[in-house]
């Protein structure tokens, strides 16, 4: 028994393999990841990746699905691209925001004189705004993993999360 997942290929996009590694090229730029993990073949034929497995092993099976999902975010990254809008709330303390290089510094969060820091991945672009943070890029992992960090930086502990609802929350994701 064999399992299968497919990926289609848009306009304007060139997919090719190099050994385990899966090469995305798309107008917005160029996406590689390598896709090795034992049992399962890829294929790319005529404007469709194939995914393909002969085990039969919940474990490799459910990677088929997961591969080729991959593939369609890294296809949809070069091609649109990627953008999460995230919200400065605060009701105590104004939150101030300066973006140094690669890290988001964030200042006087709940009046704390210490400056909180979140890493944003270097090919993700920030842009900030009065009372928001927007990310854009073409690869959802880590746009996505830029807007955790920030989120995590202004967690709250050893306070009423009831009554401290201040932090920078994602609110759209596009």
């Amino acid at each position: 028994m064999s399992f299968e997942a497919t990926a289609e290929i848009p306009d304007g996009v060139t997919v090719s393999l190099e050994g385990t590694r899966v090469v995305v090229t798309g107008p917005k730029g160029t996406l590689t990841r390598d896709m090795r993990f034992p049992g399962i073949a890829i294929a790319v034929g005529e404007g469709l990746v194939t995914v393909s497995t002969d085990a039969s092993r919940k474990r490799i099976v459910s990677m088929v699905g997961t591969l080729a999902s991959h593939i369609r975010n890294m296809c949809r990254g070069v091609t649109e691209g990627y953008e999460y809008r995230m919200k400065v709330v605060f009701s105590h303390f104004p939150i101030q925001l300066k973006l140094q290089g690669t890290t988001l510094v964030i200042d006087n969060f709940l009046g704390e004189r210490q400056s909180r820091y979140a890493r944003i991945d270097p090919d993700v672009r920030a842009e900030i705004g009065n009372d928001a943070v927007t990310l854009s890029g073409i690869d959802k992992e880590k746009v996505g993993n830029s807007a955790a960090n920030i989120e995590h930086a202004t967690r709250i502990r050893n306070r009423d999360p009831r009554v401290f609802q201040d932090g920078i929350y994602i609110v759209e994701r596009a």
